[in-house]
């Protein structure tokens, strides 16, 4: 291996040096691929070992192992650029693809592509233009999302009981925020402190809301009913903790009421726009929490004053309408007398009427006692039992006359029985026959009888089976059917 260093003109290729020694080739030094990389290498690292570019971020990408690689670029070049995991936890702003940045680092090689590329130890936006933009795509971004949304914004209770604040226990704010609430109307207060600005105070801050959200109501630790997120007055930069998109979105899912807080009145932010209500200092945001208890007090007292004034008016007025409406009432002695007149007559009446009913009763009494005498009683049986007599031999007389005729007119139809029945053999005796079917009824119609019934047909001498074969013939006849009758019936 060739230990001699690479001069500059035979790295980058010098014309005159490349004149002087093309004819004798064989003086010059051989490296290997390695060599000249490291060469290079060293090169580079020395004459570039801390450098800050300007350009755009172009192909951001954070691998598994949470090292990032991106490339800068500006309108005529391009540079590749990695940032290891430790220095990326440690960004202050997360690099986006379109974001113009200037990158703090030193600049190397990869020998295994034979490129050169930047290694990131810082990033930051390339000027307040740059983040204002920044936090205007934001902007439009979240309220594209409705997060930013009116119908999204919680009413602030009007005296909550334990207010929630989140800020820095150190600075002048919680002290402000202290002494206004003391001043106004002392609530209880829960106190989460964070980091306000630097690494990790947005994450701080989106984990202090979001812990408020999870305590539980009634539980040891009480639940906040409002939350107050506070911060000094600062630069662009030194706000943009509450600017962070994981801020934002912890404040606009917050389901208790939450006002905003940061910076001076001029100064505005990303939370400001998802919080419920924004004040333009922490010691307004003390005075919207809570209203003075003094002049709740003095309103409190003048509106019993009032309740009272008109509650007095009220009965007074309807005293005196009572005390008209009294006057156009007659008299009740007026009333009562009359009534009392009524009634004493109506009593003398019921008096009277009683006496005349009592008398009438006793009379009727004495007359039905009069009749229920023995003699009298002894005479009523006596012509009873005459009556009873008398119907005794007029109802024995009148039963022997109806039998008698009951009698008579069972010999009469007996008589009459046996002539049908002699009429009855004399019309079989000269041919006639009686068909039954099988229940036994007299058959008088061919159309009654169908095919293979079974017949009974009854001669002068005796009675034979029959079945019936064939189909109905009619037979014309001048004479219309009369029916055969009952052998039994009168004529």
């Amino acid at each position: 291996m060739n230990d001699q260093p690479l001069t500059a003109a035979a790295a980058w290729g010098d014309p005159a040096q490349s004149t002087r020694t093309a004819t004798p080739t064989a003086n010059l030094p051989e490296y290997t691929v390695s060599e000249l990389s490291a060469a290079l290498k060293r090169s580079i690292e020395e004459n570039f070992s801390f450098v800050r570019v300007r350009g755009e971020v172009s192909g951001w990408k954070r691998v598994a192992s949470g090292h990032c690689y991106f490339a800068l670029k500006d309108a005529d070049a391009v540079i590749d650029a990695v940032c290891w995991r430790m220095t990326a936890i440690r960004l202050a702003l997360k690099p986006e693809d379109g974001m113009e940045v200037v990158c703090t680092g030193r600049l190397t090689t990869y020998p295994g592509r034979s490129k050169y590329q930047l290694v990131i130890d810082s990033i930051e936006l390339a000027g307040i233009g740059a983040l204002l933009k920044l936090l205007e795509d934001r902007r439009q971004r979240l309220a594209a999302e409705g997060l930013f949304a009116a119908e999204r914004k919680k009413k602030i209770p009007f005296l909550p009981e334990v207010i929630g604040i989140v800020t820095s226990p150190t600075g002048a704010v919680i002290r402000d925020i202290l002494h206004r609430l003391a001043d106004r109307f002392p609530r209880r207060v829960l106190l989460w402190p964070v980091a306000v600005q630097g690494e990790g105070a947005a994450q701080q801050v989106a984990a202090a809301i979001a812990g408020f959200n999870r305590i539980a109501a009634g539980g040891p630790v009480p639940r906040p009913d409002l939350i107050i997120v506070a911060r000094g007055g600062g630069s662009l930069e030194d706000l943009m903790a509450f600017n962070e998109e994981i801020v934002v979105r912890a404040a606009a899912t917050s389901a208790i009421p939450l006002i905003s807080a940061v910076g001076h009145e001029t100064d505005t932010t990303l939370i400001d726009h998802a919080s419920d209500r924004r004040a333009p200092t922490p010691t307004a945001a003390a005075e919207m929490a809570v209203p003075v208890r003094l002049d709740l007090v003095a309103e409190l007292g003048g509106k019993a004053g009032r309740l009272a004034g008109g509650l007095s008016r009220l009965l007074s007025e309807r005293r005196l309408r009572l005390e008209g409406l009294g006057r156009g009432l007659p008299d009740p002695r007026d009333l009562l007398g009359a009534a009392t007149q009524r009634l004493d007559d109506r009593a003398e009446r019921l008096r009277l009427a009683i006496a005349g009913c009592l008398a009438a009763t006793r009379q009727r009494f004495g007359l039905a006692a009069a009749g229920l005498r023995p003699a009298a009683l002894a005479a009523d049986l006596a012509r009873a039992r005459e009556r009873l007599t008398d119907c005794d031999g007029r109802l024995s007389a009148a039963f022997g006359r109806c039998l008698g005729a009951k009698r008579d007119g069972l010999d009469n139809f007996a008589g009459r029985l046996a002539t049908h029945s002699e009429r009855h053999e004399s019309l079989l005796a000269r041919g006639y026959v009686v068909v039954r079917d099988s229940n036994e009824r007299v058959v008088t119609d061919a159309v009654k009888v169908r095919p293979n019934t079974a017949l009974e047909l009854e001669f002068y001498d005796g009675k034979i089976g029959a079945i019936a074969g064939g189909s109905r013939r009619p037979v014309r006849r001048t004479v219309p059917p009369i029916g055969q009758g009952n052998l039994f019936e009168e004529r």
